[in-house]
């Protein structure tokens, strides 16, 4: 309790009113002078093993990649919607025009994007990350007995 009580103190002095921070960060907790209850310690420990590490990092090499060039398609129909509505007002087939199929192009590209990462996330990631999730749950047992 009493170590509840100095970390809140610890936090009250970092954030300040509004939630905006006033100071330096609390410090990290130091495992060698007072080791983690069992749990937290377990879940520390796997996101510090190499299966964990290797699951974040084929998570990034597919999201940061698709969020940016979403990102670059979006505002490139933005400044093209913006910047030059000639292009835009240009017809492709009756009464449809450019602005028309790349607003279109949009949402077909939300519902592709969607499609490829709930597939990459399946093939990729789904499998390690459930068997990190069964050993996390088996050493999470283990430690608190």
């Amino acid at each position: 309790m009493e170590q509840l009580d100095e970390q809140e103190r610890a936090r009250a002095r970092y954030v300040g009113p509004g939630g905006i921070p006033s100071g330096p960060p609390p410090q990290r907790h130091d495992e060698a002078a007072n080791p983690l209850p069992g749990a937290a310690a377990v879940y520390l420990e796997v996101q510090r093993s190499p299966a964990f590490q290797e699951v974040r990092r084929r998570y990034r090499r597919f999201v940061v990649p698709a969020t940016l060039a979403f990102l670059v398609w979006y505002l490139a129909y933005v400044v093209a919607a913006t910047a030059a509505p000639g292009l835009m007002a240009r017809t492709v087939a009756g009464s449809v025009n450019l602005a028309m199929v790349a607003g279109l192009g949009q949402f077909l590209t939300t519902f592709l994007l969607t499609w490829a990462y709930a597939r990459h996330a399946r093939l990729r990631r789904d499998r390690a990350a459930l068997e990190l999730r069964w050993d996390t749950q088996e050493m999470t047992r283990g430690a608190d007995r």
